[in-house]
Formats: structure tokens, C-alpha cells, sequence
């Protein structure tokens, strides 16, 4: 395939925003770059992160969803976490208006478009914006992904993609189980970061200082700060992507409390 680049507008382009379950110690998300730097030079290629579980679809959504209100307009988020690559499973793009998903049709930009709306989205069906028209069965992020994302970003309209989609029929995650009465709110734990912090899905806005955050019939204060309470201690607060979430301060609440990915909590208000 021609990878010839028009490299005439001084213009440059919003940039590319990548989420695999790749990891690092391997060359694959390398690779997409030199595939992305081949066909639109001038693009920024941001990490959003590599360390998303092996496969698990639904973290890399709620990544997305957290995520994306941090970019600028025009961004393209290139999501590869992908069980399905191979199969019958489709390869879209979906415009948000200031903001695109291209990835598999598995759910992963759930978080993205549930947000920000659907303006149009197409399978990616142009193999004239494919790295080559004979594409591997196992590594989609390099022969379609990422070329169709460089190509975007170098002014490929929108439509010469692939063709169009129903929005209603992509494929969607469910939201995770929220629950809210006058006296309580129950939901699940969403999220593990790094630090072993438990994140959960109810939003900050719906609890106030006085209310308590109640995990495996323990209760625990909302602070609002992690040095709150004493080191080693355990504390619910407000974290920075706008939930509630269990913390230790100086330590790992995942590790010390034996926490899940699913695991119910409530607020007692």
C-alpha cells in the first residue's frame, strides 16, 4: 500500500489518544506508533495507559469514560482491548463531535460516546486506509486501528472510512448498579487503581460530609484527604474522578480488605 503522506497544512492535527491491555515489555504498541508517525507525522501520540487487564473490556471503558473530558477537541481515542480480534466481531469508528473512538465494536468506547453522544460512526470497511488489504488475524491495533486513526488525523473524511452504522447497533456496555433512596445508596466497586484505592460508581455530588460508606459491614467516615486519619488507617473520600472510593492512607485497600472488581458498597446517609 501507498503510505504517502501529504504533508502541505502547517496545521497541526488534535492527537491520538491510545488505551490498550498491551503492557509495555512487548513491541506491539511501538509498532502502532511507527504505523501512526508512517502516515501522519506531525500527530501527538498521548499513552492514556497500556496496563489495562488482559481483555477486560470494561475497565478499559470506564478508563475511557474517566478520561476523556481531559483532552482537546477533536481527539481520537485508539482503543485496543480486543478478545474478540479475528472474529466476526466489527472494527468502527464513532464521532462524538469533539471527539472520535475507533476500536472494536466490543463495548470499549462505551464510556466515551455514552457521554459525549453519537454524531455518526462507521465500520471500517476502506481498506485503501488500512495498513495492507491482507490484515493479520491476531493484531488489528496495527493493521486497522492504527492507520485509520493517523489517516484521521491527517484529514481523511470521516465517511470514506467504511460504511455507515445504526448507532443502535453497536455493541454497549451496562452500566454498573446504582441504587438511591432518601436513605441509602448502594453500588460496586468499578475500579482498583494502582495504589489499591477502591473506586466505586457513586458519584460524589450524591453524598455529604456527615454520611458514612459502609463496605463488608464495616463503616467507615468520609474524608477529604487521605492524611485525614492516621497512617494505616482505612477512610472513605471524594477522589479526583468525581466517586466515592475506599482508601488506607499510606497503604493498599485492595490488599487489606480483600477487595473486588463488583463488590457491593453502600452510603448511609
Amino acid at each position: 500500500m501507498d503510505n504517502c503522506v501529504d504533508q502541505s497544512s502547517p496545521k497541526v492535527p488534535a492527537p491520538i489518544v491510545l488505551l490498550t491491555d498491551f503492557g509495555l515489555q512487548d513491541s506491539y504498541v511501538g509498532i502502532m506508533k511507527g504505523v501512526i508517525a508512517t502516515i501522519c507525522p506531525q500527530v501527538h501520540c498521548i499513552d492514556l495507559t497500556h496496563a489495562i487487564p488482559p481483555q477486560q473490556v470494561h475497565l478499559g471503558s470506564l478508563c475511557l469514560k474517566q478520561a476523556h473530558g481531559y483532552f482537546p477537541p477533536g481527539s481520537i481515542f485508539l482503543g485496543v482491548v480486543d478478545p474478540g480480534v479475528g472474529s466476526q466481531r466489527r472494527a468502527i469508528a464513532v464521532d462524538c463531535g469533539q471527539a472520535i473512538y475507533v476500536g472494536p465494536d466490543n463495548g470499549l468506547g462505551t464510556g466515551l460516546w455514552q457521554e459525549r453522544g453519537i454524531k455518526r460512526c462507521v465500520a471500517l470497511t476502506n481498506a485503501d486506509y488500512w495498513w495492507e488489504r491482507e490484515v493479520s488475524r491476531t493484531f488489528h491495533g496495527r493493521d486497522i486501528f492504527a492507520p485509520v486513526a493517523a489517516y484521521l488525523a491527517n484529514g481523511v473524511e470521516f465517511e470514506q472510512l467504511g460504511s455507515p452504522l445504526d448507532p443502535a447497533s453497536l455493541i454497549s456496555l451496562p452500566p454498573s448498579p446504582l441504587t438511591i433512596t432518601p436513605e441509602r445508596i448502594t453500588g460496586t466497586i468499578d475500579y482498583i487503581d494502582h495504589f489499591g484505592n477502591l473506586i466505586s460508581n457513586i458519584p460524589a455530588a450524591l453524598v455529604s460530609a456527615q454520611d458514612r460508606v459502609v463496605y463488608q459491614n464495616q463503616s467507615f467516615p468520609l474524608g477529604h484527604t487521605y492524611n485525614d486519619v492516621p497512617p494505616g488507617t482505612v477512610l472513605a473520600l471524594m477522589g479526583s474522578h468525581g466517586f466515592v472510593e475506599i482508601a488506607v492512607n499510606g497503604g493498599h485497600a485492595q490488599a487489606r480488605l480483600n477487595a473486588q472488581i463488583g463488590d457491593r458498597l453502600g452510603v448511609i446517609r
